[in-house]
């Protein structure tokens, strides 16, 4: 027997600087479907040199969004690949040798990210496992509008490929995505009933420095390290102080 069909999803906007990239690793997949928030640049155009499947639509959420491309997909697997992450020549392989016997519903793959140009080995960012391979009838993600995750109905395996995942290229990225993940994860966590503040923010922000420098060996991975230590305590802290406004403001 030959391998299974497999869809590729991806949710976009103004991605022109990753997409191509990302589209020219998965271009060997069976079908590539493309969900697109209203981009303003040349995002929608590049992705349909790769694919007529391309959606443009409102945006609710990553968790929300990922289901809505999930539904589009017609193949019995899927593979689940954000616009900066590539499949590298070795997982690629792998994936369609697993896919020719598969022995599990889900399987994790290893991530590789860099920061501001270097890859991280230390700060909590490696092996950085994540599910992505799936059977689609056996997966969907949660409801989450920031770090939204894939679950399966039973049992997950995990690849030893990896992808490369170019993340936070420069400060201005690394602002924006502070700005943007903190606003979306303060107002996930009101919802939830949890409560922010000043105390919490400087004492979650705190931990979250000595986390990842100090326990997660960011000391290791040289400047870079430190300046992503400094990151994870500003995204922590922020959202626990933007928690306490949307909580006066509600």
């Amino acid at each position: 027997m030959g391998k299974p069909a497999l869809s590729v999803i991806i949710i976009t906007k103004n991605e022109e600087r990753n997409i191509r990239d990302c589209l020219e690793s998965v271009k060997w997949a069976d079908e590539i479907i493309v969900v697109d928030s209203g981009s303003e640049d040349a995002t929608v155009a590049i992705s349909k040199e790769y694919t007529d499947k391309v959606f443009v639509t409102d945006w609710p959420g990553f968790g929300a969004q990922k289901n809505r491309a999930l539904d589009y997909a017609q193949s019995e697997w899927v593979f689940s690949i954000d616009a900066d992450e590539r499949i590298t020549e070795d997982l690629k392989k792998e994936i369609l040798e697993t896919l020719k016997s598969p022995a599990c519903a889900g399987y994790e793959v290893r991530r590789l990210s860099s920061y501001c140009g270097k890859f991280m080995r230390h700060s909590g960012w490696w092996p950085d496992r994540v599910l992505r391979l799936f059977r689609r009838e056996d997966g969907r993600f949660n409801d989450n509008l920031v770090h939204e995750k894939v679950g399966v109905k039973s049992k997950v395996g995990r690849l030893k490929g990896h992808l490369i995942h170019y993340t936070y290229r420069d400060m201005e990225t690394i602002i924006n995505k502070i700005n943007c993940y903190t606003t979306a994860g303060a107002l996930q966590k009101v919802n939830k009933g949890k409560r922010g503040g000043v105390f919490r923010a400087v004492m979650h922000g705190s931990w979250m420095f000595f986390r990842t420098y100090i326990l997660k060996l960011g000391f290791l991975d040289g400047p870079e390290g430190f300046m992503l230590a400094v990151s994870n305590a500003e995204m922590s802290y922020y959202k626990y102080i933007k928690m306490r406004y949307i909580k006066r403001e509600s």
